[in-house]
């Protein structure tokens, strides 16, 4: 085993301050896992070189891999950083941000965009009211399964990291919103949003700006079939488009007056 363990982090003070390295090195312990060696850093923030720093700056909550806050990339993937273990990484390990996210300071990112793309799509299940309003409907356990795969989300932000369709020039909304979506079109409650998650779904950023690269399973910390997600939301969106072809009142025309 090593005697150090090398940590290359990338840093940045504030979103408007340019980034910059910094390498650091600690006393090899066994079974650590990245926020903990962050931790000894913090303990004396010191670099190879002996330069005195101050403290990387990171986001953290649960530290087992539920809340989704400490995602940044590691050794290029992104990742959770609780469940990166120093002992399966290869040294130097680089530490950086994600990309698609603006950075607040080192590590830290603002997800908001994924917040108001699930508020978009209205990823939520609509209630009358905090009283009781007596049992649900009866959900088939295969159903049952299927919602409880996709509820494992935690927004964590890997999926729209990795994906090429996430950029400047895209407003995608990403494929942990659609999968979102999916959800809550399965759940009999959450249903009764369903049309209209799908027209928001048909604007821009939604389900056809999606370049079915497929990169979001591969990264998704939750193993959840995003894919599989987005191909039954496509089909959903056939349905819709077909259905409001057949119903929707034709537009009237403004007559033009002669002159």
């Amino acid at each position: 085993m090593p005697d150090t363990i090398s940590l290359k982090i990338k840093r940045q003070d504030s979103p408007d301050k340019p980034a910059y390295w910094e390498t650091f090195e600690i006393p090899y312990q066994p079974n650590l896992n990245v926020i903990s060696a962050l931790m000894e850093i913090r303990v004396n923030p010191v670099t190879r070189d002996g330069k005195k720093t101050t403290a990387p700056v990171w986001d953290a909550a649960c530290l087992e891999e539920v809340c989704g806050s400490c995602s940044m990339l590691i050794n290029g993937r992104p990742r959770q950083a609780c469940t990166a273990l120093i002992d399966s990484l290869e040294q130097p390990i680089v530490i950086e941000p994600f990309s698609k996210f603006p950075v607040i300071r080192d590590l830290m990112v603002d997800r908001s965009r994924m917040f108001e793309a699930l508020r978009r799509v209205k990823a939520r299940n609509p209630l009358d009211g905090t009283y009781a309003l007596g049992p649900g409907a009866l959900v088939h356990a295969d159903k049952q399964q299927e919602m409880y795969t996709y509820s494992r989300c935690m927004t964590c932000g890997c999926c729209l990291e990795a994906c090429p369709q996430i950029n400047e020039h895209s407003p995608f909304m990403g494929a942990a919103v659609l999968g979102q979506a999916y959800l809550f079109n399965l759940q009999p409650a959450g249903s009764s949003l369903a049309g209209e998650r799908l027209d928001e779904l048909m604007g821009p950023g939604g389900h056809g700006d999606c370049g079915n690269a497929q990169n979001c399973v591969r990264v998704c910390p939750k193993e959840i079939p995003l894919t599989d997600a987005i191909a039954a939301i496509g089909r959903q969106l056939t349905w819709h488009s077909i259905k409001r072809f057949f119903t929707d009142p034709p537009k009237k025309h403004k007559e033009v007056q002669p002159q």
